[in-house]
Order: C-alpha cells, then sequence, then structure tokens
C-alpha cells in the first residue's frame, strides 16, 4: 500500500518550521491515540503514521532526503520497513507525547504530591455583601493524619523504596509498536511501600476531618467572587503539600433592594394624590431612611437616582447609586364619601381634557387611527 505524503499526514506545508510541525504532531496524536480510541481498529495505525511523520519532518537530514526523494530516501535510514528506532520514539515520547499522558514524570520521581483545592459556597444577605462582614465556616476535608504525621506508616516505621519502580512512581510499559509510562501497579505511584500502615488512616496518610475557619468578606463582593484561602484545602498525599480553598459568593435575593454591578434598584409605591400634587417621601437604603421629593404631575415609572447610595466594587471604583422606580398605587376599599369624591373629580377632570391627560388622549387618537387604516 503506497503512503501518505507526510506533511499531508500532519496537515501542515512544506515550508512548516518545527514549532508548527510539533503542534500538528500533538494534535494527530491527541485524536488517533489507542487509547483514546479502544473501540476504533483503525486508530493504531494512524497513530503510528502521524509518529512516523513526525520523525521524520523533525529531523533536518530526513526531512532533506524525504524532500528530495520522497518516502523512497527515507525508508532505509528508517530501517526498510517505515518504523522508526526505539531512542528516537523515547525522545518524541518525552517532549511531545508526555505531556499528554504525564510521559515527562508526573509525580516526578515519586515526589509528593499536592492536595485538591476545594470550593465552598458562602450564602450571604445583600448587606454583608455591601458592607462586608466576618463569618465562620465548616468545611470536612482529607487532613493529614496526627497519628503518623502524614506518612502513612505506624509509628515508629517508615515507608520503604518500591522494588519494582526504584521508587520512580511510574513504569515503562511496551505496547506494540510504542511505549507507556504509567503509575507503578505495586505502588501505585507513590514510589514508596507500606508494610505496616498506620491504624488510624489505614496507611492513606489522610483523615476526614471537619475544620472551622474564619472567613473575611471583603465588602462589595458579588455573586460570584471568590475568596482564596491558601493551604486551606486537603492534604496532599504522602505529606504533601495541602490545596487551596475557593470560598465562592452567593448573594441572597432581598426583599427590597435588586443589584445591577455597583447600583441598586427598588420600587417606592406612591399614592395617586402624592404623584399629582407631589409630596416628600421616606425611602430606605442600605444607610437608613432619606427623604425622596416627589414633584407634582409625577407618572408611574419615573427613576429617581440617589448619588452615592449604591454599591463601592470590591475591585476598586467610584460608590454607585440608588435608583428609585415609583409606581402609582390605585386605592382600594374606598368608602361611599371617597368614592364620591372621586366621581366628582373624574367629572371635572372630563372637562380638562387633553391637558390633563395627554397619555390617554393620545393612546385613544392612536386607537381611532388603527381602525380607521383597517377599513376599506
Amino acid at each position: 500500500m503506497s503512503k501518505r505524503d507526510y506533511y499531508e499526514v500532519l496537515g501542515v506545508s512544506k515550508s512548516a518550521d518545527e514549532k508548527e510541525i510539533k503542534k500538528a504532531y500533538r494534535r494527530e496524536a491527541m485524536k488517533h491515540h489507542p487509547d483514546r480510541n479502544p473501540d476504533d481498529p483503525s486508530a493504531e495505525g494512524k497513530f503510528k503514521e502521524a509518529t512516523e511523520a513526525y520523525d521524520v519532518l523533525m529531523d533536518p537530514r530526513k526531512r532533506s532526503a524525504y524532500d528530495q526523494y520522497g518516502h523512497a530516501g527515507v525508508d532505509q535510514s528508517m530501517g526498510g520497513g517505515g518504523g522508526f528506532g526505539g531512542d528516537n520514539f523515547s525522545d518524541i515520547f518525552g517532549d511531545v507525547f508526555g505531556d499528554i499522558f504525564g510521559g515527562g514524570g508526573g509525580r516526578g520521581r515519586g515526589g509528593p504530591q499536592r492536595g485538591s483545592d476545594l470550593r465552598y459556597t458562602l450564602d450571604i444577605s445583600l448587606e454583608n455583601a455591601v458592607k462586608g462582614t466576618t463569618v465562620e465556616i465548616r468545611v470536612p476535608s482529607l487532613s493529614s493524619c496526627d497519628a503518623c504525621d502524614g506518612s502513612g506508616a505506624k509509628k515508629g516505621t517508615s515507608a520503604t523504596t518500591c522494588g519494582t519502580c526504584g521508587g520512580a512512581g511510574q513504569v515503562r510499559m511496551q505496547q506494540g509498536f510504542f511505549q507507556v509510562q504509567q503509575a507503578c501497579p505495586a505502588c501505585r505511584g507513590r514510589g514508596k511501600t507500606i508494610s505496616d500502615p498506620c491504624g488510624t488512616c489505614r496507611g492513606q496518610g489522610r483523615v476526614e476531618k471537619t475544620k472551622t475557619l474564619s472567613v473575611k468578606v471583603p465588602p462589595g463582593v458579588d455573586t460570584g467572587d471568590r475568596i482564596r484561602l491558601t493551604g486551606e484545602g486537603e492534604a496532599g498525599p504522602d505529606g504533601g503539600p495541602p490545596g487551596d480553598l475557593f470560598v465562592q459568593m452567593s448573594v441572597r435575593q432581598h426583599p427590597i433592594f435588586e443589584r445591577d454591578g455597583k447600583n441598586l434598584y427598588c420600587e417606592v409605591p406612591i399614592t395617586f394624590v402624592d404623584a399629582a400634587l407631589g409630596g416628600d417621601l421616606d425611602v430606605p437604603t442600605l444607610d437608613g431612611r432619606v427623604k425622596l421629593k416627589i414633584p407634582a404631575e409625577t407618572q408611574t415609572g419615573k427613576l429617581f437616582r440617589l448619588r452615592g447610595k449604591g454599591v463601592k466594587p470590591v475591585r476598586g471604583g467610584g460608590v454607585g447609586d440608588l435608583l428609585c422606580r415609583v409606581v402609582v398605587e390605585t386605592p382600594v376599599k374606598l368608602n361611599k364619601e371617597q368614592k364620591a369624591l372621586l366621581e366628582e373629580l373624574r367629572s371635572t377632570l372630563g372637562e380638562g381634557g387633553q391637558a390633563q391627560s395627554p397619555r390617554q388622549t393620545s393612546w385613544f387618537e392612536g386607537v381611532k387611527s388603527f381602525f380607521e387604516e383597517l377599513k376599506p
């Protein structure tokens, strides 16, 4: 069977430099690696084809011969069968492929791993989010075992170097035409074995604990903001350093205010008398009550801005504003006297016409024009 052009295999041009070739091979190797495609019998062949192309195009001597004579120019130098030598593949494995499957060392000589990071969602009120607060939280996590100081070995004993991997934590396995570096099955990647495990943690070096932490919430945080507590995550295995704890903010819905960035919004109901004649209202803010002057002839939806009554952002910047949207409320449960007064008012308002109800008049005129246009 004739071979495909190596440049075509990797999807690069003949002028591609080493960086482009390496990037292309990385892409093809990840796409066709047999471990990633257990149900595709053709994956191994495609992976081998991409690796062969990479081996040739990354070698200046082989690439020059291939550019001049095609496959015939490199088949002999590659052993006549189009394969590749073990040394060359070892270089490829460590340089390009190792970072995909941990071939470059992973843990690195069985060294201790860092513990996992943890996330804790903190539910707080809008007031505390705006002004800041300090809260205590209880976080369950894996902590270093006190009985064995995190070693996993019974007190007075110690772990020994794994005889299978020599303490590296990883072994090379030959699978067909290439080698795979994986965690040592004897020590499970630790590089050490424990013959007499700790009775408290059963050789794990870590136990489940719940710790109480104090979290200082700065003013101005919002939902989605995170506070990082360094070293408060899970303890690392084999005495490794702990991870971090990320406290994520979740601000509860407020019964009065709604937040949008650094601004706050609220609805203020007013009587139609105050809307018509004007008046002063007490409006709530996060700092207390303030007077809001309502001018005469105010309509529903009118926004009033109270500057500096919003939120100071946690990342800096000026304080936002409080925007109050007035809603004219229709009175209910009227007595006879009140109804009579309103009837009298309605009769007098009818005399004012468009001057006193400009929006209503305009709306009815629009409706009238609409129906007139529908007439044939």
